[in-house]
């Protein structure tokens, strides 16, 4: 007997062990309502295992055996009533064993290995995706276990009691077989793309034999062939197989004129290159033969351009091929076999191209700096007063001193005063040398800058002595920022022009009597130009043919020419750059220092007093110029959108900054003009249509 170690309440809890059982170290248990935790504290005694008890481990239980168990089965018999209510033996450190309850078991470390052990394994798939395999072994797994889908590693994850995981294990063995089977069926006379479209477009949901062959079917085109691969299940593959020969079959019979309507391409750019393949006259050729006859002559040249023996088709037939502008449609007159293989060609080129932005950033920093430090004396005397003209006078020194000296002598030598009767009277007579005289020192003066000063006064009666100090510091900065942007398709050329049309004088003539003159003018854009021709590789990155110019008016050539000076600067390059990334194009930067010192011979060398005799001037212009540029692709409407709400988003917002107290003037714009939805507000975009279920003509 094992020694009692339950509460007096239960009775009827006995364990009997026999003689023979204790010497081979088995037990036979008879337990009736005992408590869980005495029950518990025995199998520990009787395994030699440790056992950590929680808290909420509570209650009774009943296990009757008719043969002695040894230790291990003794073990095991234990789990299985745990299980029974509603607890698990989840493994501790230093070899023990947590009883809990069974709730958040499959979170917790797998337990012993049997059939009542709480285990996790992963189980690995070969055919079939771990989605499925989990929807399909769900319903198996008990109330406590758990079972997750890894898609990355495409297994499935389960835990759960033994028992259960084993026969899990089992029926995947089962249902992750391949049982699909390859068919490569040739056609004749369908095109291969026509019948994998229509396979595609089977609905299995409206029943009938089509339908139910279509269920499970994979069907793939192989162009250079004109055959088609079914994969799937071996009867729904045979039944497929059966369709698309009947399809072929009455193919055959079919007519001889096929109208494609064209979704993206251009129905004039392809139909050359149709006319090509078979041996067609374009319609360039027809136009040539048809001016060098007359309309009689030109309508049997044409018929013969489209009959004759240049437009033999392969496989023997006869091809003509045309064109339908007013619904952008190709028409084929020819042969079933040349229609499918015109129609494969139509097929591939008629695709919706991507689109690229392209997004320049020109900056242009200038920095302009002068310094001008000079001195002007002047000492001149009338005629016949013997005193003599000196002067010093230095192209940097503005305002002239000779200048204002000429406009004041010319004043004085038409000034005459008379006396009468001790009357004085001064009397200053105009003419056009002084008028211009004064009109010059007027503009010396008004064309000064910075801080000047003068004085002038009379030596005697008939000289003159002058001086003009000048000084000037300027400093200029300027920061000049564009982003001229186009988008495009890809392989297609376009222009962006920012600027003016400025009218340039190329050419002047007078007539023979001199009193007609003319001249012609062209008119040249000034301003910000981008070209661009974008080409989308395979790997994605951009291949740009691009021209970039910046161009502005500099001013007259000079004051008796009024030409114009036209800054410009030019980039004309072929790049490549990935898709999104910026590159710097190309650039200037440029530092061009110059000084200026004018003297007096001598005087000028004198330290200290040199300084009056002599002129000194210092400028610096520094300029910086960089040209970036980014394209992005644009594949599908919703970059497009995602791009026109980031820039409708920048000017809406410039707006409300401007205009606090209402709605954006954009926004009320487009939605009571155009009557649309603004960008920003609209809501996720529609589901594609399924373009399986497009048609590549009518036959």
């Amino acid at each position: 007997m094992f020694k009692s170690c339950f509460s007096p309440a239960v009775i009827a809890a006995s364990l009997v062990l026999s003689a023979s059982a204790a010497a081979q170290q088995t037990q036979v248990l008879n337990l009736r309502d005992a408590d869980i935790r005495a029950f518990i504290q025995d199998v520990s005694r009787a395994t030699g295992r440790s056992f950590i008890i929680d808290p909420r481990v509570k209650g009774t239980v009943s296990v009757v055996t008719e043969k002695p168990l040894s230790r291990t089965e003794y073990f095991q018999v234990f789990l299985s009533t745990l299980r029974a209510n509603g607890l698990v033996a989840i493994p501790a450190a230093g070899g023990a064993y947590r009883i809990a309850p069974v709730e958040n078991a499959a979170q917790q470390p797998g337990g012993p290995r049997g059939a009542n052990g709480f285990v996790t394994e992963v189980i690995p798939l070969s055919t079939i995706d771990a989605q499925s395999a989990m929807d399909a072994l769900k319903p198996l797994v008990s109330k406590e276990g758990q079972l997750t889908a890894s898609r990355s590693g495409n297994a499935v994850v389960v835990a759960d009691y033994g028992d259960n995981v084993s026969r899990i294990r089992s029926l995947v063995r089962q249902i992750d077989r391949d049982r699909s089977t390859t068919r490569v069926i040739s056609l004749k006379n369908s095109s291969v793309r026509d019948i994998a479209a229509a396979v595609a477009a089977i609905n299995p949901s409206a029943g009938g034999e089509a339908a139910g062959a279509a269920r499970g079917v994979t069907a793939v085109p192989i162009d250079a062939s004109n055959t088609i691969v079914l994969r799937g299940d071996p009867e729904a593959v045979s039944r497929m197989a059966g369709i698309i020969a009947d399809l072929d079959r009455r193919a055959q019979s079919g007519v001889d004129v096929r109208v494609i309507q064209l979704e993206h391409a251009d129905a004039g750019q392809l139909l050359p290159v149709l006319q090509q393949l078979v041996g067609q006259a374009s319609a360039a050729a027809s136009k040539g033969a048809a001016s060098a006859a007359d309309n009689q002559a030109a309508a049997g040249a044409a018929s013969a351009a489209s009959v004759g023996p240049g437009s033999l088709a392969l496989g023997g037939g006869r091809a003509v091929i045309a064109r339908f502008e007013g619904a952008n449609a190709i028409v084929i007159s020819a042969p079933a076999d040349v229609q499918r293989m015109l129609g494969d060609v139509v097929r591939q080129l008629d695709t919706r191209r991507e689109q690229v932005l392209v997004e320049a950033i020109i900056v242009e920093i200038s920095d302009n700096a002068a310094q001008k430090l000079g001195v002007q004396f002047l000492l001149a005397g009338l005629p016949g007063s013997g005193v003599p003209f000196a002067a010093t006078n230095y192209s940097s020194s503005a305002p002239n001193i000779l200048t204002i000296a000429g406009a004041i002598g010319a004043r004085e030598l038409n000034t005459t005063t008379t006396t009468v009767n001790g009357n004085t009277t001064t009397t200053t007579t105009n003419n056009a040398i002084s008028d211009q005289l004064a009109q010059a020192a007027v503009s010396s003066i008004l064309g000064a800058g910075g801080v000047f000063a003068g004085f002038a006064d009379k030596i005697g009666k008939d000289a003159i002595f002058g001086a003009i100090i000048n000084a000037v510091k300027s400093d200029t900065e300027s920061n000049i920022l564009s982003t001229p942007s186009v988008m495009t398709l890809d392989n297609q050329e376009a222009k962006i022009l920012v600027g003016q049309e400025v009218p340039i004088t190329t050419g002047q003539a007078l007539s023979d009597n001199f009193d007609n003159a003319f001249r012609t003018v062209q008119r040249q854009n000034v301003g910000i130009q981008l070209e661009v021709k974008p080409q989308i590789n395979v790997g994605g990155a951009i291949k740009l043919f691009l021209r970039q110019e910046v161009s502005s008016i500099a001013g007259p050539v000079s004051n008796d020419n009024s030409e114009l000076i036209i800054n410009k600067r030019e980039i004309e390059t072929t790049v490549t750059v990935d898709d999104g990334e910026i590159i710097a194009l190309g650039g200037l930067l440029d530092d061009n220092e110059r000084r200026t010192l004018e003297k007096i011979p001598l005087l000028g060398d004198v330290p200290v007093l040199g300084q009056l005799f002599r002129s000194k001037a210092r400028s610096r212009q520094k300029t910086n110029l960089m040209v970036f540029i980014r394209p992005t692709i644009l594949r599908n409407t919703e970059d497009i959108q995602n791009v026109a709400a980031q820039r409708y988003g920048y000017i809406r917002d410039a707006q409300r900054r401007r205009d606090k107290d209402g709605e954006s003037s954009l926004d009320a714009l487009v939605r009571e003009y155009m009557g649309a939805v603004p960008p920003e507000k609209r809501g996720p975009l529609p589901a594609p249509a399924n373009p399986a279920a497009k048609s590549g003509g009518t036959q």
